[in-house]
């Protein structure tokens, strides 16, 4: 049904004075904003933690006796300014509009209280950080933010950010470096550590956390490494939900169908899922009242959604591109991409994993069918498809090395690499531009297209495939895959891969 046309003459802009006035088919918060205190500090404030973690907040808030909690977000980076000029013009507020093939839903998040960007005000941010009521710090900074040499899994202490905290600790400009300096100036004040909780996809993220922040503080302050790993708290987590990056499509949505003028609305699909390791010493919010599920081992869920989602995420986006498609639900109405994603995940991927308690595989699996075929969604593949370099070691060979050592298949993983290789290049085979986004976006290309059908420069980089870049069984099936995409072309090869 089309939108009311007044919404087009009167929409409203979103501040906490109108929120009286926003139409009967929006919710509002229902908590008293100003009795919030922000004692959750999320430095990362981008679509995917408005959609999930803050929504749960928001939630909530909405039941008695949780005053006592709500986010401060921060933002770093320079690209954060927007939303520091959204924030501030919309009272913290943003729309969020749930989008199924039975309509869509919006509510107004109010959970957000204050807002600093780093640049403007480097020490707010640290005092913010080294407050005694900031009792958690969140996390999600991309894969990329923890600073992994993914061929070694150690600490990259050669990034350039990295060079920079170390050289002018001072001047801290990335989330180590606030978190280093805020932790300093708690233990001189005599305050505990803040716990430190990752919400990134990564398998173990708040263990990676903890290895990789205690290696760069260790560099900077033996002592206060000595203390932080003494008493902080690095609660692994597992979080789930589709969110497509912000478009004006998506602004003149919630204009049009809600009259809404929002700078910066998100939306996502109706699933959500979040499972937390319960290690919180200075306490933290009843999220199991709303949906989130407390544990002590979050591994098997991990292993599960990074494995099976992300990793299918992986492959259908690199293939996707090259045959012309520019949104995930699209590449899954495609037979041979579909077929791709669903027997990697039964034949390579299902076979490796534990079981996980309360979960059906096979149920999780057409779920997961399910949520990539909705068109309302419109998550773009350029979007999954970004940091390969970050993403492909991450999400799909840790699947490659259990298989190998159990002598399982990896031909549909290997074909998943290859099309990251092909898609590095840049261009399709009509010569239409695939955007690269990747750190090391330069150098990965350059390789690319000095190597063409030969995969053998990408696969010598032992800061992203380590041991696999001297193991047989994979670089051939890399190779091979690579060979027939240049050979037979994205669709043939694809074909050929899947028949």
């Amino acid at each position: 049904m089309p939108p009311p046309r007044e919404f087009e003459m009167s929409a409203i802009e979103l501040k906490q004075a109108n929120l009286a006035k926003l139409p009967g088919n929006v919710a509002v918060p229902a908590y008293v904003r100003e009795t919030l205190v922000p004692s959750i500090v999320h430095i990362g404030v981008g679509g995917f933690f408005r959609a999930h973690q803050a929504v749960y907040l928001d939630d909530l808030l909405a039941l008695p006796g949780n005053v006592e909690w709500g986010y401060c977000g921060v933002g770093l980076l320079a690209i954060d300014a927007a939303m520091r000029d959204a924030m501030r013009a919309q009272d913290g507020l943003y729309t969020v509009v749930e989008r199924s093939a039975g309509g869509d839903r919006a509510r107004i998040i109010g959970c957000i209280g204050e807002y600093l960007y780093a640049p403007d005000d480097p020490q707010a941010v640290l005092e913010k950080l080294a407050d005694p009521g900031t009792r958690i710090v969140a996390l999600t900074i991309t894969e990329g933010g923890y600073y992994v040499n993914q061929g070694t899994g150690e600490f990259d202490a050669q990034h350039p950010d990295i060079v920079h905290e170390l050289a002018h600790p001072e001047a801290p400009r990335c989330s180590f470096g606030y978190l280093a300096a805020a932790l300093a100036l708690r233990r001189e004040r005599g305050l505990p550590p803040f716990t430190i909780m990752s919400c990134d996809n990564l398998q173990n993220n708040g263990d990676v956390t903890r290895k990789m922040l205690l290696a760069f503080v260790a560099l900077r302050d033996l002592e206060l490494a000595r203390w932080l790993a003494s008493d902080g708290s690095f609660p692994n987590s597992m979080v789930d939900r589709i969110t497509p990056a912000t478009t004006d499509e998506h602004r003149a949505l919630v204009r049009d169908s809600f009259g809404i003028i929002d700078a910066w609305p998100v939306v996502c699909e109706p699933f959500r899922q979040w499972v937390i390791e319960d290690e919180f010493p200075q306490g933290r919010p009843a999220w199991e009242k709303v949906g989130a599920q407390m544990t002590h081992d979050v591994l098997p869920y991990e292993k599960m959604k990074l494995r099976l989602l992300n990793a299918s995420h992986q492959a259908l986006c690199y293939i996707g591109m090259q045959l012309g498609y520019t949104f995930v639900h699209e590449a899954m109405n495609d037979p041979g991409i579909r077929a791709l994603v669903r027997r990697m995940m039964d034949d390579e991927v299902t076979p490796l994993l534990d079981e996980v308690e309360g979960i059906d595989l096979e149920r999780y699996k057409a779920t997961l069918i399910k949520r990539f075929s909705n068109p309302a969604v419109r998550d773009q593949l350029a979007r999954i498809g970004t940091e390969g370099s970050a993403r492909i070691p991450k999400f799909v060979l840790p699947s490659v090395r259990e298989a190998l050592a159990q002598g399982g298949a990896i031909k549909l993983l290997a074909f998943t690499v290859a099309c990251w290789f092909r898609y590095l290049e840049g261009h399709d085979e009509q010569g239409r531009e695939m955007p690269l986004n990747d750190p090391y976006a330069v150098r990965l290309r350059a390789l690319a297209l000095q190597g063409g059908a030969d995969a053998a420069a990408l696969l010598s980089l032992r800061e992203l495939f380590g041991d696999l870049s001297d193991t047989p069984a994979f670089t051939q099936a890399v190779a091979q895959a690579l060979a027939s995409l240049y050979e037979l072309g994205a669709r043939g090869a694809l074909e050929q891969i899947v028949a």
